[in-house]
This record gives C-alpha cells, structure tokens and sequence, in this order.
C-alpha cells in the first residue's frame, strides 16, 4: 500500500521561487559556500549525533585528541594535569600514550565524576585523581616530567603564580601545554563583567601580557597555536543552546539560574566573537 501523500508536491516553477524569495536567508541559517548538509561529524566519529549538545561533545573530544597529537609524551612519563574537569583528558591521555597521570580540580563535584569514569575506563590504573589548587601544587619540586593544563590557567587569580607553580614541580628540560584566553580590542564593561562571572574568572588581558609573563617566569617557549576561531564558535553555540534549552535548563536548576544568567548570556556572546582569543601553547623548562 502507499504510503499517504500529506499536501501538495510543488512544482519546479515553485521550487525555484523559495529559492529566489528565501535562498539567502536560507544561507544565514545553513551556511552559504553550499547548499547541502554539512559534514559536522566525520563519518565514524560518534553513532548518534543528532543534537548540538552532541556535536559539541564531538568537538571537545577532537579537541582532547589534537592536545594529545601536540604534546604526545612518552610512554611511563609522569604528567600533571592541572585542572583536570571531569576526567575525561586525563584518561584518554593515559589510555592512548600510556603515561601515567595526577589529574587535579578545585572541583569536588568534578574530582567525583572523576573517580567515577576512572572506575570503568581501560587506563584506570595510570591515572590518579585529587583536589588540588593550581597556584599553590602539593608536590615536591621536579616531581613530573611533563605537565598540561587546558582550559583551567584562565580562572587563576594569579596566573604568574600558576606558572610558576608549574615551572617548579616540573624536571629540567620537562614540557608544559597550555590554553590560555587573552583579550582582543577594547570590550564594554557589561561584556567584561559577563565573561568573567560566566567563567569565574579574572579579566582578560592581551596576548603580549601572557608572553612576558611566560618569559620572567623563565619557561621557553616552545609552540603557538592560535585557535581563537574555535572559542569564538563556542560562545556562539553557547548563546544558541541557552535560548533553545531554556525551558529545560529552568526545570532542572530552577528560576535562580535563569535570574543569574539572562542578563549574562547576550554580552557574553559578543565578548567571545569580538574580544576573546584563545591559544594552545607548548613551553618547556630549561634543562641548565
């Protein structure tokens, strides 16, 4: 039997007349260099990515595995992971190079999810979890051979200190990678203020102050990469998902959420397109 026909086909003559009407609005909403489905996930990536809550998972884990490609320290090697989130980096970095990991969050939230990847993953028993402060590290100096920290030098207070910190538990000649957000242009105070509630973290500030700081502290500076395109992109699925998820996001952590963050999310997203630069960056300790 066939299959029920809901509403008139249009002709040829009708589909060339949305395209000439609505063709570049279309271009705003799908992207303009074709007009197709893009390849968001590369085929194989992940089974089901149907959501954009999904194909930013996809994007963190593209970004964990490219840190990984950067940095790739050798197998046994003892690294720090400063600031380590919810596991998920610390693992995979024990799992594909076979190093061994101290991962460390502020987090007692974060330091519980990640005891509880670690008890179900393959590199469990090459990794190790703790609460720990980046800028003041409970471990003696030159106790790591290598360590990284991604997306966590941003929140500290004092970022001279965090470097320093790292500079100093690492062994002569040992690697640190970094991400680091800096500044771009001159921001409103509403935007600076809502970066920095958002992220809980101190104001940003240009490029050239994050170099000179990497230079009195002492550490080389091995490599810099500019993903700034990639944290711009973040902030601007970040707005989308907030207005799409909006409804969601009040039933599960209520009204006072909403409260706190609807004045943010607009300012917020035009920091990070306008303002906001973002680095991954290799530095090494001088081995003299």
């Amino acid at each position: 039997m066939a299959p029920e026909v809901h509403g008139t086909a249009p002709t040829p003559d009708e589909v060339g007349a949305m395209y000439d009407q609505y063709g570049d609005l279309l271009a705003n909403l799908l992207g303009s260099s074709a007009v197709h489905i893009g390849m968001y996930v590369p085929h194989g990536t992940r089974a089901s990515v149907t959501t954009l809550v999904d194909l930013a998972d996809v994007a963190q884990d593209r970004q964990t595995e490219h840190l990984i490609d950067t940095f790739d320290p050798a197998r046994g090697t003892r690294v720090l992971d400063i600031g380590c989130g919810t596991g998920a980096p610390a693992l995979r970095l024990a799992e594909r190079t076979g190093c061994r990991v101290t991962g460390i969050t502020v987090s007692r939230t974060q330091l519980a999810r990640c005891q509880e990847r670690q008890a179900v993953h393959p590199a469990a028993d090459r990794v190790e979890f703790a609460y720990g402060n980046a800028m003041a590290l409970e471990y003696a100096d030159a106790s790591f051979d290598a360590v990284w920290s991604i997306d966590c030098v941003p929140h500290l207070s004092d970022r001279a200190l965090g470097l320093r910190e790292a500079l100093r538990v690492l062994k002569p000649g040992g690697r640190f990678l970094l991400t680091e957000f800096t500044l771009r242009g001159t921001p409103t105070e509403a935007e600076m203020s809502a970066y920095t509630t958002l992220w809980a973290c101190p104001p940003l500030r240009p490029f050239a102050a994050l170099m000179g700081e990497i230079d009195e502290v002492g550490f080389e500076v091995e490599r810099v990469q500019d993903m700034t395109t990639n944290a711009v992109l973040c902030g601007e699925l970040m707005g989308v998902l907030y207005q799409d998820r909006r409804e969601e996001i009040e039933q599960r952590f209520g009204k006072e959420a909403l409260t706190h963050t609807d004045p943010l999310i607009g300012p917020f997203r035009s920091f990070t397109r306008r303002h906001t630069g973002y680095h991954v960056l290799v530095l090494r300790k001088p081995a003299g």
